[in-house]
């Protein structure tokens, strides 16, 4: 036979004796049932706390988020109201430079009040 199915031979038998063994003893003792059980309980209770630390971090990650949303919107709301005073502003020069250019077609049109030289 060669060495590794020796090898097999002898500790697989070992091994699962062994497990037999723990198996048994860990179902046979109730210490270290309660040990265990106790680990659980804290790794769950870890758990738990991670898992509501990562929800309290999304929420205030979230309302962080829609402040600069709204932020940005408070900002688009004055952009757009400067926008629009520019507008009226422009429209207003517009209107006066048309005041202005038709009276001076009507003041063309008049007759001249002073008198001509000779």
């Amino acid at each position: 036979m060669t060495l590794a199915k020796v090898l097999m031979a002898v500790l697989l038998p070992l091994a699962l004796g062994l497990s037999a063994d723990l198996q048994a003893n860990d179902k046979s003792d109730p210490a270290v049932l309660a040990d265990k059980a106790e680990e659980a309980k804290a790794r769950s209770l870890t758990i738990e706390q991670e898992q509501l630390k990562k929800a309290r971090d999304a929420a205030n990650k979230s309302a962080e988020h829609e402040k600069e949303m709204l932020a940005k919107e408070k900002q688009r709301d004055w952009q757009t109201e400067q926008r629009e005073k520019a507008q009226l502003q422009f429209n207003e020069r517009e209107s006066r430079e048309d005041k202005y250019l038709r009276e001076a077609k009507e003041a063309a049109k008049l007759e001249r009040k002073i008198p001509k030289p000779l």
